[in-house]
């Protein structure tokens, strides 16, 4: 056994596996999957924090808040934020302990509701560009926008939407409690989503309604908690450069030189999938730490192994 230390960061949509595999069962399932590939590499000795997206999932309560509007009071974002932690944490850790006893692993896993500083002043809540919520009619977004104060766009013909900040993290409320976990012995789901989003009002925590992107924050996690590994799990086996064109090619290393080049292209790495997990991966690198793996949930333990998976390391 070793006391090595890992952050893995899970995708939200992860857990959803296709459009017909949405129920409370199916992301169950999914969680199942994944946990079991986790399990197996924390039965090599590694202790592991890990962190997970919640994108769908907080559109879905959003779009029961709308519906019973009528009849219930409307969830703030924060508080999705918090419940999805909970949910999505409930059914990781529950499929890990599952896992923990078929493999005769004598391990405890806990979930930590999990908030996030960032700064009220970080220039994203001037220009708000993530959209959440259900589509809305132009009548709908202007009495939204007047009344309570959203920031609403018009999406491509498609609709309005509304669109709120995704400031940087700054800290991890929970830091300490979570070091202290790891130092034991016992796995920890935290940062789930990117972490709650909070603000500091005179030494105050208080939520606003933003999304952190989940790869920042569980970067600034493996960091703060002195992590050896930071493994980003995602729908892919390896990254590529090209993606999807005839010139395609599939990388099984980068160094961090390499990989702020290639991210400054502007051409291999989509906006919202891979570009923010190789800036996740640099942040890392930069802060201190030494090696990254991005690579899909089956392929965590052969990518361990040095068989598979994108490795970036600082040279």
């Amino acid at each position: 056994m070793n006391d090595k230390v890992a952050v893995i960061a899970i995708g939200g949509n992860s857990l959803i596996q296709d459009k017909a595999h949405k129920s409370v069962q199916d992301q169950y399932d999914a969680a199942n999957a994944t946990t079991k590939h986790i399990a197996k590499m924390i039965k090599q000795g590694w202790n592991v924090a890990i962190a997970h997206g919640n994108g769908p999932q907080v559109g879905f309560i959003l779009r029961r808040s709308e519906l019973a509007a009528n009849e219930l009071h409307e969830v703030p974002l924060d508080v999705c934020g918090a419940d999805t932690q909970g949910a999505i944490g409930y059914a990781l850790q529950q499929t890990l302990y599952n896992h923990f006893q078929d493999m005769g692993i004598d391990k405890e896993v806990t979930t930590v509701v999990t908030q996030v500083e960032v700064g009220a002043d970080d220039p994203a809540f001037q220009n708000p560009t993530k959209p959440i919520g259900s589509f809305m009619d132009e009548a709908q977004a202007m009495s939204r926008r007047d009344n309570d104060g959203w920031d609403v766009v018009e999406d491509a013909g498609r609709g309005w939407r509304r669109v709120v900040a995704s400031p940087l993290p700054k800290r991890i409320v929970e830091e300490t409690a979570v070091k202290h976990l790891i130092s034991a012995g016992i796995s920890v789901i935290t940062v789930g989503g990117g972490g709650i989003p909070v603000v500091a009002e005179n030494g105050k925590l208080k939520g606003v309604p933003a999304v952190i992107d989940k790869d920042f924050a569980s970067a600034l996690l493996a960091n703060r908690i002195g992590a050896d590994l930071f493994v980003i799990s995602t729908a892919v086996e390896k990254v590529a450069l090209n993606f999807g064109k005839p010139n395609e090619q599939w990388l099984d290393k980068m160094s961090l030189a390499e990989a702020k080049a290639y991210l400054a292209e502007g051409i291999h790495f989509a906006k919202g999938s891979m570009a923010p997990k190789i800036q996740a991966a640099i942040n890392f690198l930069e802060r201190g730490g030494t090696h990254v793996i991005i690579t899909d949930p089956q392929n965590i333990e052969r990518a361990l192994n040095g068989e598979t998976g994108t490795h970036i390391v600082v040279e």
